[in-house]
């Protein structure tokens, strides 16, 4: 197994309309979700095995889903279903540009009574990379067992991947956002962050180092992105597409890097890393082109399609 994935798997309702609210939408298209969900996808699609771990709950939706990423090849066995808590549904609108707006139904949710015990640490023991993100560390029990689980990576010699995802509406204050989200960064040796998440924290890129921090990805949209590491940093602007929802597109940019990463020993020179900006770039440009984040990312195939046609 080259990565295993850890976090929310849900349902995104997205509104069948562009520039109108959640209220005012005339319905829905179902997609499947959930940001460490579509960076596992991402992997599988640009050639790497990989597995999920979440719990969901026994409920259609829950086993919808697994059904959704069992049938992209993604290891589903760390799937686990609760009987006291349903799958998380989020409705999202879309305004200008495919940017978006969420409004979360998961009070609680099945992911948010994961235990450490619900989790398949012995998925680790074959793996490379551990990818993470912070929407399971907002509540508890989640949140112990997500860092446990981090800490049972670190532990195992694996490279672990940190997304500091930010969505205010499931924290109970942004002061408590800024606290939960800066956990995540003392496991991580690579943190992939957006320019908001990043004024959202501060604005200070240098007060998020850690010892163990090898790679500081800042990702800026249609800008495109910069990757820091110690010895300097290398930025690529993004790439120039029509962009409908983008549901995912920091999801695939991560997993263009994460494969990077799986791919070049030597993943921090800096020579390398335009190699691996230029992947990632193309793989979250193109997964704005069409609605849903999972139904959108790219295979490795359509990703050096893209990059030739360039």
């Amino acid at each position: 197994m080259s990565v295993v994935c850890l976090g929310e798997l849900l349902i995104d309702f997205v509104a069948n309309e562009a520039g109108v609210t959640v209220g005012d939408a005339s319905g829905f298209a179902k997609k499947p979700g959930g940001a460490p969900a579509n960076v596992a996808v991402a992997v599988k699609k640009l050639g790497h095995p990989c597995a999920f771990i979440t719990q969901v709950g026994d409920d259609p939706f829950g086993h919808y889903l697994a059904g959704v990423l069992a049938a992209e090849a993604v290891d589903v066995s760390g799937i686990s279903y609760s009987n006291q808590a349903r799958t998380s549904l989020a409705f999202v609108s879309l305004g200008p540009g495919g940017e978006r707006d969420f409004m979360f139904y998961r009070h609680p949710a099945a992911d948010m009574l994961m235990t450490i015990d619900d989790i398949k640490l012995d998925l680790l023991d074959d793996a490379k990379i551990f990818h993470f993100g912070s929407i399971t560390m907002i509540h508890e029990p989640s949140r112990s067992a997500t860092l446990a689980a981090a800490q049972a990576a670190l532990d195992k010699g694996l490279t672990v991947s940190y997304d500091p995802n930010l969505r205010s509406p499931l924290w109970e204050s942004d002061d408590h956002a800024r606290e939960g989200m800066l956990l995540g960064f003392d496991y991580a040796d690579i943190v992939k962050i957006s320019d908001v998440e990043l004024a959202f924290l501060g604005g200070d890129l240098d007060a998020l180092w850690r010892d163990r921090t090898k790679l500081l990805l800042v990702t800026a949209g249609e800008k495109g992105a910069t990757a820091h590491t110690r010895a300097g940093s290398v930025q690529l602007d993004g790439f120039d597409v029509v962009s409908v929802d983008t549901t995912g597109a920091g999801d695939a940019f991560v997993t263009g890097m994460l494969v990077g990463v799986l791919e070049n020993p030597d993943y921090t020179n800096l020579e390398t890393l335009k190699g691996m900006l230029r992947l990632a770039n193309a793989a979250g440009a193109i997964a704005t082109t069409q609605k849903g984040a999972i139904p959108s990312l790219p295979t490795r195939t359509e990703a050096e399609a893209f990059l030739a046609a360039q």
